[in-house]
Order: structure tokens, then C-alpha cells, then sequence
């Protein structure tokens, strides 16, 4: 899959500029090799550890319960290899869209390089936030998780989970784990590059321990909520770039953003603070996978509750800066227009002293005439 950017210059071999410009077709190469190690009998076992997922566990049919096998996956060490895999598979994705969507939308707009920026930013975000929302509701909704909110936290640990949300997790992970390299390959600023590797490991965190913790259906939940958020905000902000007298996004997306946090703790505090803390099962155990004891609910739900102080924090702050633009920017316009009032006035003014002068510099006036014949 050649993906190559075009340049008048080519850089030297292996270079940092070579490197930068054909990252995805480098990338491209190495997940070949995974693909083509599955024709071959001597390398497939090795490269099915990287393509397809692990640690599937066939549950026979019942006469009660189904009719046909059901298989269901749980996590192991060998799923690192499988993340490993799909962080180059969204690597290469992350380029394509660069490349034939947002590049050629911003040669059209001509943007100025901070807007540049932002709008790759929001514009591979939105397309992230998009997929995941769609899919994440369609397991949701599969799964009856939806309907029955008790599901949450029954039959906890969820060791076991089908395919379709293993998968999810694993995307999540590859995905988040990409935006790494993406901070070298897209040339970040320094000064942003704290805020990125924030932004990021806070998803990795959550997401890893929802999954490692055996939390996926009440991690699932939460993911597909704060990605509809984020999604809003994000798509608001192409269509402001595109036009700035759209607002009307930012307010929708803010009075979701505050409805979505305290969604979040309710939910948080009915899981954790309700559900978990009734089991019966309330010891530590890494065999079955139960970790719910008193200090791993507290930790998960403070966690949790710090993430989204956070965020509220970050929203104030972002809600007060777009005030005081707004607030400033009213004053200057009133000004203009007074300026352009008393600039008009002015010009009357002096069309009537022009002509007054000529008329006494000039011929006489009617005044004059009169007084010369007497």
C-alpha cells in the first residue's frame, strides 16, 4: 500500500525527513510481513498470535440455554503481540485519512498553521470517535446491556467476553497506543507534546484497567458516552474552522459535556458503590480474575472521579477563554462602527466648510452683491 507524501526534495536514506515522509509505507512492509507469515506452515502459528485474537474458550450448547457452541475470549499476556499488530494496521489507516481527505481539504481552505493543526487533530479524532461510538452501541445493544443496567455489575468478574467486545478493546488499545509515533511522524510541537502523552496515557489507563480488571461492560458504557461528547466537540470544531460564525455545536456540546460527566459518576457510584459492594464473592482472587475488594472499588471509582474533575477543570477554563475572546471582540466592532460614523459626519462637515469657502473666496455671494449696488 504506497502512501507517500510528495516532495521535490528527497531526503536521505533512513534519514529523519525519509522517515517522516514514507512512515506508512514503512509500516506497510512490516505488517506485510505478519500477513504473508500466515501462508507459510512454518510461520503461521507465530504470525496468528499477531493477526487474530487469542484465548477463545468454546462454551457447548445446552438444551436450556442455546442450541449452538458459543465462543468467548478472556485476556492473556499473548494479546500484547495482537495490539502490537493493529497499532500498525491504525497507523496506516491514520495516513490514508491524512493523505486523502484532510491534506486535500486544507489546500482548498488554506489554513494557517495553528488552524492547520487543530483541524488534522479534530479532523482524525472525529473519524476515531465516530467508529467507536457505532460499534460500541451496536455491542451494547447486542448484549442487552442497555435495557438491563444490573448487567453492569452482575456476575462479576466478566472473565469471559464474545468476540465482538474483545475485539473493541483491543482496537482501543492499538489505537491509543499508535498516537505515540504519531507525535514524531506528524513533527508535534514541543510545547504540545506534554499535553499529548496526558491526553493519551489517561485513555490507556482507563481502558487497560476497565480490560485487565475484568470492568468491560461498565467500561464499555462509559467509552461509547465520552466518545459522543468528544465526537461533538470535534466535528463542532471543522465545522468552525470551515466558518466561524458557527456556534451553535460548541453549546450543544457543552450542555452534553456536564450531562455526560454526572452520567458518568452516577453510573460510577451505582457500579461500584451499590452493585460490587453487595456481591457475595468479595475477595481477591487472580485465578478467577475477582478483584473486587473494598481498596480496588475505592481506587477505580476515585480514579474515575479525578478523571472527570479533570476534564471539568479543563472545560471551565476552555468556556471562560472563549468569554473573554468573545467579550473582547464586541467592543473593538462597536468601535469600528462608531469610527466609521464619525468619520462619515466629519466628511459632510467639510463639504459644507469647502463650499462655504469658495463661496466667500470665489464669486459674491448674494449677501455681498446686495450691499456693493447700495
Amino acid at each position: 500500500m504506497a502512501i507517500r507524501k510528495k516532495s521535490n526534495k528527497n531526503p536521505p536514506v533512513l534519514s529523519h525527513e525519509f522517515v517522516v515522509q514514507n512512515h506508512a509505507d514503512i509500516v506497510s512492509c512490516m505488517a506485510m510481513i505478519f500477513l504473508l507469515g500466515l501462508m507459510f506452515e512454518i510461520t503461521a502459528k507465530a504470525a496468528v498470535i499477531f493477526v487474530t485474537l487469542q484465548y477463545n474458550v468454546t462454551i457447548p450448547a445446552t438444551e436450556e440455554q442455546s442450541s449452538e457452541t458459543i465462543s468467548l475470549y478472556h485476556y492473556g499476556i499473548k494479546d500484547l503481540a495482537t495490539i502490537f499488530f493493529y497499532m500498525l494496521v491504525a497507523i496506516i489507516i491514520h495516513a490514508i485519512i491524512q493523505e486523502y481527505v484532510l491534506d486535500k481539504i486544507n489546500r482548498k481552505m488554506h489554513f494557517s498553521k495553528t488552524k492547520h493543526s487543530k483541524f488534522n487533530e479534530s479532523g482524525q479524532l472525529s473519524a476515531f470517535y465516530l467508529f467507536s461510538c457505532v460499534w460500541g452501541t451496536s455491542i451494547l445493544v447486542s448484549e442487552n446491556y442497555i435495557s438491563d443496567p444490573t448487567s453492569l455489575w452482575r456476575d462479576y468478574p466478566h472473565t469471559l467476553i464474545p468476540f465482538q467486545m474483545k475485539f473493541f478493546y483491543i482496537l482501543q488499545l492499538a489505537y491509543w497506543f499508535h498516537a505515540f509515533p504519531e507525535l514524531y511522524f506528524q513533527k508535534t510541537k514541543k510545547e504540545d507534546i506534554f499535553r499529548q502523552i496526558v491526553y493519551i496515557g489517561l485513555y490507556l489507563f482507563h481502558i487497560a484497567g476497565a480490560y485487565l480488571l475484568n470492568l468491560t461492560h461498565l467500561g464499555l458504557v462509559l467509552l461509547v458516552l465520552h466518545y459522543f461528547v468528544e465526537f461533538l466537540f470535534h466535528i463542532s470544531r471543522l465545522f468552525y474552522f470551515s466558518d466561524e460564525r458557527y456556534q451553535k455545536g460548541f453549546t450543544l456540546w457543552a450542555v452534553l459535556f456536564v450531562l455526560g460527566r454526572l452520567l458518568t459518576l452516577i453510573l460510577s457510584v451505582l457500579t461500584f458503590g451499590f452493585g460490587l459492594a453487595r456481591a457475595e464473592d468479595q475477595q481477591l482472587n487472580f485465578s478467577t480474575g475477582n478483584f473486587n475488594i473494598l481498596a480496588v472499588r475505592i481506587s477505580v471509582l476515585a480514579s474515575i472521579c479525578m478523571a472527570q474533575a479533570f476534564m471539568m477543570w479543563k472545560f471551565i477554563n476552555f468556556q471562560l477563554r472563549r468569554w473573554r475572546e468573545h467579550s473582547s471582540s464586541q467592543p473593538q466592532t462597536v468601535k469600528k462602527k462608531f469610527v466609521t460614523a464619525k468619520g462619515k459626519t466629519s466628511r459632510k462637515e467639510r463639504e459644507n466648510g469647502i463650499n462655504g469657502t469658495v463661496t466667500s473666496n470665489g464669486a459674491d455671494s448674494p449677501r455681498s452683491r446686495k450691499d456693493k449696488s447700495s
